[in-house]
Formats: C-alpha cells, sequence, structure tokens
C-alpha cells in the first residue's frame, strides 16, 4: 500500500507511520526533481499550479519535523496566532486563518485536552473567551516555532535572502488582495 499523498495527510489526518525516512530536503544539495518526461511546460507558466507545488514540498517536510509536536500546520498556526496575540478570540482566529467556525471549536478543544491553552474571560466582550497558552503550550510553540523556522530555512536554502523575501512579498499581494 502507498504512502497518502501530502494533500490527503493535510485532509485527514492519520496516526504517523512507523517509518524510517530522512528530510528530502538537504541544505547543501541543489539538485532538481528528476523529470518524468512529461511536459509541464504550460503548467509550469501558472501560479497556482507553482504555488501548490511549492506548498507541498514545504509542507512535507513540515510534517515530518513537527510529527514529534503532534502539530499538523494548521494547529500550529493556531498556537502561534495565539502566542503572537494572547487573549485573541476564536473569532479573531477563523477570520485570519479563513477557518470555518465548526472546524475551529474541534482544534480548540483539542489544543485544550493537551494542556497547551486556556481560556478567559474576555476583557471587552463578555460574550467570548480570550485564548491565552498554557506554561505547557508556551513550551511547545517556542520548540515548534524554531523548528519551523529551521526547516524554512532548509527548504529555501536555493534562494538567497532577497529572491525569499520577494518571493513572500508576491505571495502575500496574491492572497491579501
Amino acid at each position: 500500500m502507498s504512502e497518502p499523498s501530502v494533500a490527503n495527510t493535510l485532509r485527514r489526518p492519520r496516526a504517523p507511520r512507523k517509518t524510517a525516512s530522512t528530510d528530502p530536503v538537504s541544505p547543501s544539495v541543489d539538485t532538481p526533481e528528476p523529470s518524468s518526461g512529461l511536459d509541464t511546460s504550460y503548467l509550469e507558466t501558472l501560479l497556482g499550479y507553482n504555488a501548490r507545488r511549492a506548498a507541498l514540498a514545504v509542507i512535507t517536510v513540515f510534517l515530518r519535523r513537527m510529527e514529534p509536536f503532534g502539530l499538523r500546520p494548521v494547529d500550529f498556526s493556531v498556537l502561534t496566532l495565539i502566542a503572537h496575540n494572547p487573549g485573541v478570540t476564536s473569532r479573531q482566529l477563523c477570520a485570519e486563518l479563513d477557518i470555518l467556525p465548526p472546524n475551529l471549536v474541534g482544534m480548540i478543544k483539542s489544543l485544550d485536552k493537551r494542556g497547551l491553552i486556556v481560556r478567559k474571560p474576555h476583557p471587552s466582550d463578555r460574550r467570548a473567551q480570550g485564548l491565552h497558552l498554557s506554561a505547557e503550550g508556551k513550551r511547545l510553540q517556542k520548540q515548534a516555532q524554531t523548528t519551523a523556522t529551521r526547516l524554512e530555512h532548509d527548504v529555501s536554502h536555493a534562494l538567497t535572502p532577497a529572491e525569499l523575501e520577494t518571493l513572500n512579498t508576491l505571495l502575500r499581494k496574491v492572497y491579501l488582495r
């Protein structure tokens, strides 16, 4: 049975498989992916195609390196937003991450059950609860953020710092329209 694709892994979280593998990215190696012999020239002119291929390359490494923390990309994003915005509300998280409220509820429950977050009354909205990281949540998020920074450096090793900054700026222009 073959491994699920990265896209399917993101859709259906499963228990990690016990496999011995190494990261597909090595900062010292700059070799292009082997060609399948197919003509992809038109696809390579499309922003969506290139963005998806780049995202899959990054997410593959992300999933492997975040596995010890038990974090998926969206969990990491939620924890990081809470860490950098103590007291943020679920509504604010949904808006920033483009997540439907029912989907966030399960994530918040899971993070709460793991002891990573604490809910406190919101100072200006009695109907809302502010989300904060617990001591364990702060520790885990800090380690995960360090890992994320390192993996971003590793997967972008073929780009100069200026190119990476330009790429991020251009991608934000696309999704922030």
